[in-house]
């Protein structure tokens, strides 16, 4: 039977990726050593990091005033690195859900923070709108796409100060106008590749500009020097995940880039959005205008809560994997990531049809 793969990270890749590291890892580069083994500093992998950084340039459309390098952490220690690198005395956070809340918790560590509007009022299934940045912030914090809660800002937004995106959910499901931002970063495992790379993309103006001194490791500065193949390799950087991550954006170059990839995002999303309102069985949680293209959180429509476990188990047998919501949350999320395929969101909407159908 095949598989459907919703998770919402790490999710599903795209299987020429898959295929490609897979042999990669029984023989990198015609080396005849395998990529789980190989020297940071052979020559065929200085290619691939240089490859890397050019494909997300390439796809991002990201200037030359923009360092681009690739960590390990996950976006959790970027929510210290920011503040550490760019907090001097006050940062503003809109927050839209856990993540968000938890990256303002972090940066309490080093200065003041202020919340500039919250939308746990409504457990997250908004984004707030109406707000003021304060001008006197270092810079303004959001988190474009909230995984656990299936809300997303669908913009780039205006800022009139340095603006800094978690984009760990939503980055390459969309064009993305990198200039109306000071940094961007984000864990690679939803669209991008699998856990264990966290991606930054920086303007260089704040690459060593913090006025507190910092830790080598924590400084943005340590991990773009002038000097082109050290870049990302000041310790040896995580290896597998960076290479399955340049075959992905291979991958989305391949399929036509951001504008191709946006189309068929939301093709997808609009499928089954389009189910779960026309559908008796079930219930959308986010507002309308602000549903996520990449996280699609529903639940039984009242009434129905007692064939939720019910639903579980029929969609286990008809191959539907990862689509339980989040334990904060509950009911049900269908993650649809770059390289979820169509034909799987066809699989659960057909899926749920015929559960309705059984039903009625």
């Amino acid at each position: 039977m095949k598989k459907h793969n919703f998770n919402a990270g790490p999710c599903v890749l795209p299987r020429q990726a898959v295929e490609s590291a897979i042999e990669a890892i029984r023989d990198f580069d015609g080396t005849g050593i395998g990529l789980l083994e190989i020297s940071h500093r052979t020559p065929g992998w200085e290619r691939i990091m240089a490859e890397t950084e050019q494909l997300w340039r390439e796809l991002l459309n990201i200037p030359e005033d923009y360092a681009v390098f690739f960590v390990g952490g996950g976006a959790s220690t970027q929510f210290f690195q920011v503040p550490a690198n760019l907090l001097k005395n006050k940062a503003a956070y809109l927050q839209t859900g856990v993540w968000a809340k938890k990256a303002a918790k972090e940066a309490k560590y080093y200065g003041d923070v202020e919340i500039v509007a919250s939308s746990e009022d409504k457990n997250y299934t908004y984004i707030p709108k109406d707000y003021t940045i304060p001008a006197d912030a270092d810079y303004f914090h959001i988190t474009t796409n909230n995984t656990i809660y299936g809300t997303e800002i669908h913009e780039d937004i205006d800022c009139p100060i340095t603006l800094v995106a978690d984009m760990s959910s939503d980055i390459m499901s969309r064009p993305v106008d990198v200039k109306k931002y000071g940094m961007i970063y984000g864990g690679a495992q939803k669209n991008v590749g699998p856990a264990g790379v966290t991606f930054v993309i920086i303007r260089k103006d704040l690459l060593g500009s913090s006025e507190r001194k910092l830790q080598t490791m924590v400084d943005y500065a340590t991990h773009y020097p002038e000097e082109a193949r050290n870049r990302s390799m000041f310790n040896t950087p995580p290896v597998f995940p960076i290479f399955v991550m340049h075959e992905t954006l291979k991958w989305v170059k391949e399929l036509g880039g951001l504008e191709v990839m946006y189309k068929m995002n939301k093709e997808k999303a609009e499928l089954l959005y389009n189910e779960i309102d026309r559908n008796s069985m079930f219930v959308g949680t986010a507002v309308k205008e602000d549903r996520s293209l990449m996280n699609v959180c529903f639940v039984m429509a009242p009434g129905k809560e007692a064939l939720q476990d019910e639903f579980f188990a029929f969609a286990k047998e008809r191959g539907m994997v990862g689509i339980k919501g989040h334990r904060s949350v509950g009911g049900f999320r269908a993650s649809l990531y770059n390289a979820c395929p169509k034909e799987s969101v066809e699989a659960l909407v057909a899926c749920m049809q015929e559960f309705e159908n059984l039903h009625k």
